[in-house]
């Protein structure tokens, strides 16, 4: 089951499509003293669990950059018909990624 959980979230890592958090990681990471040309999401910053599907586990006292993300959800509603319909909406995540610099 953790297996399956921390390749879920490499896959996701590695896959997605959206920048939107790319500004928030570089400048979480230039604060900690990494040059921005060594920073690169989906190359080498993944989240704890991402980067344990890597075989990699993060130094301990570590402090990541903390980011905002939206998983999608679903739920199924009736209209006025009594049809039953699937809506799709999105929560607020928080999730914390790590460097190489961090991990071993």
């Amino acid at each position: 089951m953790k297996n399956e959980l921390n390749q879920n979230a490499l896959t996701k890592a590695v896959s997605g499509q959206s920048m939107t958090n790319y500004p928030t990681i570089i400048k979480g990471f230039l604060e900690k003293g990494v040059p921005e040309a060594e920073i690169r999401p989906r190359e080498n910053v993944f989240t704890f669990n991402a980067w344990k599907a890597l075989g990699k586990s993060v130094k301990k006292g570590e402090h990541g950059v903390k980011i905002l993300t939206y998983l999608p959800r679903f739920k199924k509603v009736a209209d006025d018909d009594g049809n039953e319909k699937t809506e799709s909406y999105s929560i607020p995540w928080t999730s914390t990624v790590f460097h190489v610099s961090q991990v071993h």
